[in-house]
């Protein structure tokens, strides 16, 4: 994007105050954490309910950005950079996408949907592609946010633009239709995502529609609610397998093991198409991008020969264990530049170590000349501090001029040959390549080998759930999110990097060797330890953890090690016991701990804490009330005994929900973090995190009368087909989960297990199932839950989430 600031601010009648004549700017940026932000860089401050961005400006400033649209300026900034003032910030960027929007002429295809959105855009990508020159969103960049930065990349080579549109609520399609102005239109599949946010179907679909209000044709499936919100200058194309009457009516479905076989009918003209899947939102999908390539008039043969090549499209980046303690950001089948910005930044983000390599393939449909896009990317290579640089393909090496020492093959096959003599160790690699390089080979070649079981991450989900219980503080309220026990089972690193991405105040873990790991891993936020024991006291100073202190023995002995190290104002928190009745100060030795605290220099009590004992448990909330106000009278005391305003927290996840009164200065998120609420109407605002997975490794059939595992606890009573998944207790499956009580999930089907939990295996029933040896199994996920399991095994989430062995391997991915 090429701007001059003058421009923008007369779009957006701002206050403009600073020198705004002749800059050009060709960076737009919401993020104050990217590495790609300049002086050419135009920062949105957006604020929303969780974080102002107006707080990182000075961060900003002193990055060399010198750029703003604001609400407000920030005390002491004003004459240290130039600010553009309007009401709204985010009504501001949306207003500068629509204008430069309004500046091209090119067919736009708008895709929005409950399900759906993302493939059918990719597909079409693919479809389209020889013959167009095609900017798309980046990734699932379908909110208000994520929408006007992906418009904002159109260029002046572009000739096709395929984006998506996402909403969560009324009122949001209006301000998205004007940002993307789509002249062909698609309604993919209309599911229960966000129906919250509705009054009903009808209203959910009306405005999903107002997307397509100017277009000049909207592709849909004519049996569901759409039909009627169509305007009468937009073309009705429409597909169905049920309705004669459709523009596309597919008579006849026909399954294989690997494709789906469809008639249908066109104009009149009765053709067959083969798609190369099976499942039913695939085929729908696949009907989708069928209409749009008979809406531009492609011949049936040329359709056929693209659609039976599309393939699974892979909509998150993952983050996996790779070789001699390497970490892998697999990003293997896209590579485009809007993307490569976006993995740049993922990659700061997940960086487990200090060495960043990244390996580049050649980039397509940038819309740019190979001169100006790989001046870009070097640009992106320097900014974002890469310390090595791997580039794959015949136009990428013309970086060799401006990446003195970076390397270059001519496609996959000679990197792979060369691979043993590339030392590969202790660094983050990002992996991002066009599909035709089939850079998978790369990502299998460096990852760590382990069985199939693995237990996936949403890092969007810790996201969503931290920013849930951030929305109901207070907004001077701190957060101190707890990856105690390897994160809850989850990953602990990658979990705190995350976190520390998004800027929360403390982390807490149980034991020294925790928070050891995560510093010497170099995370730098304050790290709480709750648990220490006196001989780790040394190690704590050392890696500069502060420690939770709930002893008169334990103060004495962290006293001394400090007095010998001749400490100053070392962080100390104090632990007070107001009911739990497990570790802290009680009320008689208050007075002794003043007078051991009262004119020490060596320490500093950072906080006072407390422990709720019946948070989520309201039937107990007298209990819960009388533990604030003890927890109230005894902080004052040492407060004003000692002359010192700690920082003060008694709420856990299940406090934070139900007594906000008590919210102090600070609160700990705990479970809910990782998706888990003792309410179930809280529950459903929070998002799935993890997902335990394995695989089918055998399938055999047995029949009446004959056993299934040790004990022969199981007997069959008829024919059955039982599959065998390599997971068993030494992963952290409860024995108990097995002789009929636990499932797990095949094809989106429950299949029983049969038996008793072996050690490293499990059997289930698999006899109703239309599934075959390699396929996925989800032990737990979206069904079943933890919450499920942990009912039916009379024990808490906790359990089941920290059970989970480290020899399970741990995926962490964003979509």
């Amino acid at each position: 994007m090429n701007l001059s600031l003058k421009k923008i601010t007369s779009i957006l009648n701002a206050a403009a105050i600073g020198n705004t004549n002749d800059l050009e700017i060709d960076t737009i940026s919401i993020d104050s954490r990217s590495l790609q932000n300049n002086e050419k860089t135009l920062f949105f401050a957006l604020a929303g309910a969780n974080n102002d961005a107006h707080n990182y400006i000075k961060d900003l400033i002193g990055k060399g950005v010198r750029n703003f649209v604001v609400t407000h300026i920030p005390d002491g900034l004003d004459g240290k950079a130039n600010f553009l003032i309007v009401p709204n910030t985010l009504t501001a960027l949306q207003q500068i996408a629509s204008h430069y929007r309004s500046l091209f002429s090119f067919p736009i295809i708008g895709v929005t949907g409950s399900n759906g959105k993302t493939i059918v855009k990719e597909w079409l990508n693919f479809l389209l592609s020889p013959d167009y020159n095609i900017i798309r969103s980046p990734k699932s960049y379908n909110s208000q946010v994520g929408v006007p930065l992906s418009v904002l990349a159109i260029n002046e080579k572009h000739n096709l633009g395929i984006f998506e549109a996402g909403i969560s609520t009324v009122s949001e399609m209006e301000k998205l239709q004007k940002i993307i102005q789509p002249t062909i239109g698609i309604l993919t599949n209309i599911g229960s995502a966000h129906d919250e946010g509705f009054e009903n179907l009808e209203e959910k679909v009306k405005e999903k529609m107002l997307l397509f209000k100017d277009s000049e044709a909207v592709i849909y499936q004519k049996n569901n609610s759409s039909e009627q919100f169509i305007s009468t200058k937009t073309k009705a194309v429409s597909w169905s397998f049920e309705d004669k009457t459709a523009t596309i009516f597919v008579s006849k479905k026909e399954h294989t093991h690997d494709h789906t076989s469809i008639e249908y009918t066109y104009k009149g003209i009765v053709s067959t198409l083969k798609i190369p899947f099976v499942d039913d939102a695939s085929i729908e999908n696949v009907i989708s991008c069928l209409l749009v390539l008979l809406y531009l008039e492609y011949d049936s043969k040329t359709i056929q020969s693209r659609i039976e090549l599309l393939y699974p499209i892979e909509m998150r980046l993952k983050v996996k264990n790779g070789i001699n303690n390497c970490s892998l950001i697999d990003d293997s089948y896209s590579s485009d530049f809007q993307s490569l910005k976006i993995a740049l930044d993922f990659l700061e983000s997940q960086k487990q170590h200090q060495k960043k390599t990244v390996i580049l393939s050649d980039i397509f449909q940038s819309g740019l000349s190979n001169e100006v896009l790989y001046s870009k990317v070097a640009e992106l290579i320097i900014s974002n501090k890469i310390s090595r640089f791997i580039g794959i393909g015949e136009t990428i090496s013309t970086l060799k001029i401006k990446l003195a020492s970076a390397t270059f093959y001519k496609d996959t096959n000679e990197f792979l040959a060369h691979l043993e003599s590339l030392p590969f160790e202790n660094e983050t690699i990002l992996i991002k390549g066009a599909r035709s390089f089939q850079f998978e080979e790369i990502v299998s070649a460096l990852a760590e080998k382990t069985h199939e079981t693995m237990l996936e991450i949403n890092l969007n989900a810790i996201s969503h759930n931290y920013n849930f219980f951030k929305s109901k503080l207070k907004p001077t309220t701190k957060m101190m999110a707890m990856v105690k026990a390897f994160g809850y089972g989850s990953g602990g690193f990658e979990i705190a990097k995350l976190l520390e991405h998004h800027k929360v105040d403390y982390l807490g873990v149980a034991f020294a060797d925790e928070g050891i790991s995560l510093k010497t891993a170099g995370i730098n936020l304050p790290i709480m330890v709750l648990n220490p024991e006196s001989t780790s006291f040394t190690a704590i100073i050392q890696h500069q953890l502060e420690p939770e202190i709930y002893s008169l023995k334990g103060l004495n002995a962290f006293l001394k090690i400090a007095e010998q190290k001749k400490l100053k104002d070392f962080p100390i928190h104090i632990k007070l016991d107001t009911g739990m009745h497990r570790l802290g100060f009680e009320a008689n030795t208050i007075d002794d701990l003043i007078v051991t605290l009262k004119g020490n220099q060596t320490v500093k009590v950072k906080s006072v804490l407390s422990h709720l004992a019946t948070s989520d448990d309201l039937n107990h909330k007298d209990f819960v009330q009388y533990q604030i106000n003890l927890f109230e009278k005894l902080s004052s005391k040492l407060m004003d005994e000692l002359q010192i305003t700690p920082i003060r927290h008694i709420l856990n996840t299940s406090g934070i929900s139900n007594f906000p009164q008590a919210q102090y200065d600070m609160v700990r998120l705990g479970i809910g973090l990782y998706g888990v609420s003792n309410d179930s109407e809280e529950q459903k605002y929070l998002e799935n995190v993890g997902t335990l997975k394995s695989i089918i490794s055998q399938i055999r059939t047995i029949q009446s009368g004959e056993s299934v595992g040790y004990g022969r606890r199981f007997m069959a009573s008829r024919e059955s087909r039982i599959a065998t998944i390599p997971i068993g207790y030494a992963d952290g499956i409860a024995r108990s989960w097995g002789n009929g009580i636990g499932f797990v999930t095949i094809k989106n089907k429950k299949a029983s297990i049969l038996g008793s939990v072996c050690m490293d295996m499990l059997m289930v029933d698999v006899t109703e199932i239309d599934c075959r040896e390699g396929d996925a199994v989800v032990i737990f996920g979206e069904s079943p839950t933890v919450t499920y399991m942990a009912e039916q095994l009379k024990t808490i989430p906790y359990e089941i989430l920290t059970s989970i062995s480290q020899r399970v391997k741990r995926v962490f991915y964003r979509e």
